[in-house]
């Protein structure tokens, strides 16, 4: 009994054992869900993607921190070895780095040393590790902004779109389909006007596909964007309302939304330091860089006036071998052993950031073709140099009252006023200085003192402004703005039209802003005739042909005013920095943003994507030997844009839409004779200029063979006459076109033809240019000065359009000895007057100068190019003396021969036997008369 009463209590336990467990086991299970649930809503969506965004972005800053050499092109600097800090790196510059890069190339050879393979080893595989790593490194950015974008970050959504459509490096691929989607989504998500923005830009052009061509979404998105204050969507809109893209013409459209771009545009500029920000150098054109769209010569772009552009002296210095740094040095070398010339122009090149300065005084800008790096330290040291051999000390207190030295000064200060304009200037601006414009009116006084305009136009705006002390006086600045207008400064003729404008004086406001205009104000004055032509446009008393004329003048200037102040989104330096880069990936991005400021209305980008696609520049296009055949898809797009810069009035691209049409590339399907027509229509358009020797020319041969036009021999002769009083240059050709129109002219006349040309009369048709070249004037009629022109018929009746201050303009001009038709040329050429100074130099030193004899030989031989021509001309000479001595002797020893054969026969003859003599070669055997003539010999 007792073992089956123990049995049942162990049942009893282990039941209440099991249900303890089972309970226990019930709570564990039902408490882990919640517990899960509760970890899971710990973990919040919005902290996920923030934390997320911020790795991101603090990876991507790294990664767009890297040096141009890394961020371009991957690195093999190797950061692992212990002494790679003091040793070269095979991506650094210089001769060493060149010699490690050719040593890579060789490194498998058995003759080089061990220790050298194994350093070049080392740096390829650190660079192939560092180069995965920031692989990995851009992967991990993308994927990071992805996983933040899908948790609701909108910044990281707009962050992926934007580094999809512009890579920063090489590192990141270029994804234009997923930069849409990105975009499109942030902007359905936000309304961002720049996304927006390039929506438009997807629809409007097309870009790789990604959605098709559609110019009312295009013009939609572009409304949206530029009613959120997107200064390049108020552009694009602005341009197509102007041009007629994709909706009708209306001018007082554009004229809304050119005026709301320019007025931001405005707004950046004043918000600068006194006298406004420093305007972006003007954007080069790659034709223009080539001598044009036809080449040095042939284009409008290199000929006549345009050849004393600054970006064609540019060209001509690339093409003849000449380098920035090689300009530099020498300036550098000859400015700091004294040469004040130098030093001022090194420190006026230092400042502007450029070789060559734009019309207008100091706040012109710059041009961009020959950009250097702005060094404002470097330009204060040249400058500070310069003053100080007439002003050796400053005052204790620049606050004081300026106290004339004039008399104490050297009689011929030189540069040293106009280097206390740059110096006054700098420090009012605070441009490598603390800005103090006390101390920037003790160096504007300075070089007032010697009137100089800069100067004086600096103490306008201090007085203006009430820069020192707060202290405003208008009358002072007003006497110091006069006088630097009267030695034509654009900057305060700018000023003193801002006074009259703000007075109500719209008339005489616009006869100073006008003269601006003509000395070479780029920003300023543009704006504000804008304004005025804009209020007139506007105005309900003016008769609508005059308001249309208004509104055309305020559009064309408040575009240049938009273009021109591009400080925030400046596309175009973008893209010519990475078309320089000379990499694939580069200049893809050069002509994407390129394509979008295309679209913003800028005809520099415009020509650029035209000529970079251009498809006309081949003469074997349609032969077996052209590499392949053009694309009517890529001709298309250039003839868009070539169209649109000729609508801009560049002449150059109005030639080559003539072209397109006569070869039928991206053109519509159509007869041969209708495109021909059309291209005769541009080629016209272009000649009426009076400017496109090409054109002229193109229009005489279509005459001559009436192709396009009627055939008429008398009006192909006048064109080709007219292209070379054109351009000289066309000489040869025009020549020869000439010789060719007569020759079929008189076949054409006695196989019974009529309207030929005549040979024998004497009309104006059968005469040339090239006969009387100096003869121009209408009726044969001669001028009675012998082709100088008189004061009397060259000033007095002058029939141009006459405006306010006219008078004493040309008065100045002639004072200085200035011609008023070389204005473009009368801008000092920096490179060209180092090209004289050197030749000068070459010329004074001679073969042995008293500095260093091997130098000045060097010298002497590098710049003397005419004595190059002479010793080609004597080493020719030598040539063909020695050939005709050759060529002497050589008939002078089968002379020789033959009088042996001779003499042999005689013998032969008479029955004697050959005279035995050893071999003499040509010389005459003994007794031979002609032995007498070699005598001179010894």
């Amino acid at each position: 009994m007792a073992m089956p009463v123990k049995s049942k209590k162990m049942r009893r336990l282990t039941l209440a054992t099991f249900c303890i467990v089972a309970f226990a086991a019930l709570a564990v299970a039902s408490g882990a869900p919640g517990e899960r649930s509760e970890n899971f809503e710990a973990v919040d969506p919005a902290a996920e993607a923030s934390r997320a965004y911020k790795q991101a972005m603090s990876t991507l800053a790294t990664l767009t921190a890297l040096p141009p050499t890394q961020s371009e092109e991957p690195s093999h600097h190797s950061s692992t070895f212990p002494l790679s800090s003091f040793l070269p790196s095979i991506q650094g510059q210089g001769p060493i780095a060149s010699a490690m890069r050719i040593l890579v190339k060789l490194k498998n050879h058995s003759w080089l040393p061990s220790f050298v393979t194994d350093y070049l080893g080392r740096e390829l595989s650190s660079g192939r590790k560092r180069e995965e790593e920031f692989r990995g490194k851009a992967v991990k950015v993308i994927d990071l902004l992805q996983h933040s974008a899908e948790l609701g970050n909108v910044d990281a959504l707009y962050t992926l779109g934007q580094i999809s459509m512009f890579p920063p490096n090489t590192y990141f691929p270029a994804d234009p389909v997923a930069g849409y989607h990105s975009l499109d989504a942030h902007a359905r998500l936000t309304g961002n006007a720049s996304s927006q923005a390039l929506l438009g830009f997807f629809y409007s052009t097309g870009y790789h596909d990604v959605v098709p061509v559609d110019q009312a979404k295009a013009q939609l998105y572009l409304t949206f964007a530029g009613h959120g204050n997107h200064k390049g969507a108020q552009m694009a809109l602005g341009y197509r309302y102007w041009s007629g893209i994709g909706v009708a013409e209306n001018c007082m459209a554009a004229l809304d939304w050119y005026e709301d771009a320019a007025e931001q545009a405005m707004a950046k500029f004043l918000s600068g330091p006194p006298g406004g920000r420093t305007l972006p150098l003007l954007p080069p054109r790659l034709s223009d860089l080539a001598g044009g769209a036809y080449g040095p010569g042939a284009s409008v772009a290199s000929t006549g006036l345009n050849a004393g552009r600054a970006v064609i002296k540019t060209a001509n210095a690339r093409a003849a071998g000449e380098t920035w740094d090689d300009l530099l040095e020498y300036y550098l070398f000859n400015a700091d052993r004294g040469e004040i010339d130098f030093a001022y122009r090194l420190g006026k090149i230092f400042y502007q950031g450029s070789i060559y300065g734009t019309p207008g005084g100091i706040a012109s800008g710059g041009d961009g073709a020959s950009a250097i790096p702005r060094d404002f330290h470097r330009a204060r040291y040249y400058f500070l140099r310069i003053a100080r051999q007439v002003w050796p000390r400053d005052p204790p207190n620049p606050r004081q009252p300026h106290v004339s030295t004039k008399e104490e000064s050297p009689a011929q200060v030189g540069y040293a006023a106009l280097a206390a304009g740059y110096l006054g200037r700098m420090y009012l601006r605070g441009e490598g200085v603390k800005q103090d414009a006390a101390i920037a009116k003790m160096w504007f006084e300075r070089g007032a003192e010697y009137n100089e305009k800069e100067c004086h136009n600096g103490l306008g705006i201090i007085w203006r402004d009430g820069l020192v002390d707060g202290k405003r006086d208008l009358k002072r600045a007003m006497k110091h703005f006069t006088a630097a207008a009267t030695q034509e400064l654009a900057e305060a003729q700018v000023n003193i039209g801002k006074y009259h404008y703000e007075r109500g004086d719209l008339k005489l406001a616009t006869a100073y802003f006008e003269t601006a205009l003509r000395q070479g104000s780029p920003f300023e004055a543009y704006y504000y005739l804008a304004d005025i032509q804009a209020s007139q446009a506007r105005s309900a008393m003016v008769p609508p042909e005059i308001a249309g004329s208004s509104c055309a003048i305020a559009v064309s200037f408040y575009k240049l005013v938009a273009e021109r102040g591009s400080w925030d989104d400046n596309l175009l330096k973008e893209a010519d920095d990475l078309w320089n880069t000379g990499t694939e990936r580069g200049r893809e991005m050069a002509m994407l943003r390129w394509w979008i400021a295309a679209e913003r209305g800028h005809e520099v980008a415009q020509n650029n994507l035209a000529f970079v696609l251009d498809q006309d520049k081949s003469i074997l296009r349609f032969t077996r030997f052209a590499p392949y055949s053009p694309s009517n898809d890529t001709a298309r797009l250039a003839l868009t844009q070539w169209i649109r810069s000729a609508a801009q009035r560049n002449i150059d691209a109005l030639v080559k839409v003539g072209d397109y049409y006569y070869h039928g590339l991206g053109v519509p399907d159509e007869p041969e004779s209708v495109r021909w027509e059309k291209a005769a229509g541009y080629y016209q358009s272009a000649a009426d200029t009076q400017q496109s020797a090409l054109a002229m020319w193109n229009l005489g041969w279509m005459y001559e063979n009436g192709i396009g036009v009627p055939q008429d021999f008398h009006l192909a002769k006048r064109h080709y006459d007219l292209a070379y009083q054109t351009n000289n240059e066309a000489y040869l050709p025009v020549l020869l076109s000439l010789i060719k129109l007569h020759a079929r002219s008189l076949w054409h006349t006695l196989m019974g033809g009529k309207n030929g040309l005549s040979f024998w009369d004497g009309d104006d048709d059968g005469r040339s240019y090239y006969d009387h070249p100096d003869a121009r004037e209408i009726d044969g009629s001669q001028d009675p000065n012998g082709g100088q022109a008189s004061l009397e018929d060259g000033e007095e009746f002058d029939e141009g359009p006459w405006y306010l201050g006219k008078a004493r303009d040309e008065f100045n001009r002639r004072r200085r000895g200035h011609d008023p038709e070389r204005v473009a040329q009368d801008e000092e050429d920096p490179v060209q007057w180092a090209r004289e100074r050197r030749q000068a130099e070459a010329e004074r030193d001679g073969d042995f100068g008293p500095e260093d004899y091997f130098d000045a030989a060097m010298r002497g031989a590098r710049y003397r190019e005419e004595e190059d021509v002479d010793d080609f001309a004597e080493t020719m000479l030598l040539i063909v003396l020695c050939l005709m001595v050759s060529v002497l002797l050589y008939v002078r020893g089968r002379w020789v021969e033959r009088l042996r054969r001779e003499e042999e026969q005689r013998r032969q003859a008479n029955g004697q036997p050959p005279q035995q003599q050893q071999e003499r070669g040509v010389f005459p055997p003994p007794g031979d008369p002609a032995q007498d003539e070699w005598a001179i010999l010894r």
